[in-house]
């Protein structure tokens, strides 16, 4: 069935265009998420938060911004972070592409109205193949983003025990959805300090680096590079995705490097060069 014959009859069915209800669906989630953060169990003071400060910080979360007004650690309690985290997830994968992956689990039948809006939340032009995308999407995602928490276990668990545990699920979480969260205060004696602790462990620094790149470069990507063993080409979209990623990261990482790798307050301390010599 072609797409804008399907969305002709999702507006009948459902009362307005897919694309509204998804923009109600983000609407919602911020909200939940903002009287949730907003509660006393959400603090570490047991205080209640502000709703415009609890607001900004789900909507940061949900929107996967990574701007904050609170230190993570130090002012969200286990279960607001946990709800933070939760905020992270849904709002990069979407509501309805979660909502559909569990009705595909448990076999729910998912009706019109349910294909209608997942073929929207995931820009799918195959109505056909909306079940088989979503969970291929949510699948990949939760092995990258395992695997990315058992590379930062290896680091984190062995200096900080269990909540090193917490940390690699944390910060695999937030790396691979772009989102900019730490918990890292938890870690150190100290506030707002991000990975700077660990500027010199290569499994944290690359791993996360490496979850950032995967997640930013998006699974349409990622799925014509896996099918490229069989179609020995890629679509423009995902040549063009790659050769603007590499091209921002080695520049960017040239120029970051000549213009700071001898200042005292950001690379100057690492001492490259006697590193370098030294080897």
């Amino acid at each position: 069935m072609h797409k804008d014959t399907i969305k002709k009859k999702g507006y009948h069915l459902l009362g307005m265009a897919p694309s509204k209800l998804l923009v109600l669906s983000f609407a919602a989630l911020i909200f939940t998420g903002a009287v949730l953060l907003t509660m006393p169990f959400s603090s570490k003071s047991g205080e209640w938060t502000p709703f415009i400060n609890a607001l900004f910080t789900a909507t940061s979360a949900s929107c996967i911004t990574g701007l904050i007004i609170y230190d993570t650690f130090t002012y969200w309690s286990t279960i607001g972070q946990v709800i933070i985290l939760c905020l992270i997830q849904v709002g990069a994968l979407g509501i309805v592409t979660l909502a559909t992956f569990f009705s595909i689990l448990l076999r729910k039948k998912i009706g019109l109205k349910g294909m209608l809006l997942a073929q929207e939340s995931i820009n799918s032009f195959s109505y056909s193949e909306v079940l088989r995308l979503i969970r291929k999407i949510v699948t990949a995602t939760l092995i990258v983003e395992s695997a990315g928490a058992l590379l930062l276990a290896i680091s984190f668990v062995p200096k900080f025990g269990a909540f090193g545990a917490y940390m690699g699920v944390f910060h695999s979480i937030s790396a691979f959805c772009n989102a900019g969260f730490d918990i890292t205060s938890g870690a150190v004696d100290g506030k707002f300090l991000s990975m700077v602790p660990f500027n010199s462990d290569p499994i944290i620094i690359y791993t996360i680096s490496g979850l950032i790149i995967l997640g930013g470069l998006g699974f349409s990507v990622w799925r014509d590079i896996w099918e490229f063993r069989k179609n020995k080409q890629l679509i423009f979209h995902t040549k063009l995705v790659l050769t603007i990623t590499a091209a921002l990261l080695i520049s960017g990482t040239v120029f970051l490097f000549a213009t700071e790798f001898n200042n005292p307050k950001t690379l100057g301390p690492m001492n490259f060069f006697e590193k370098i010599n030294a080897a």
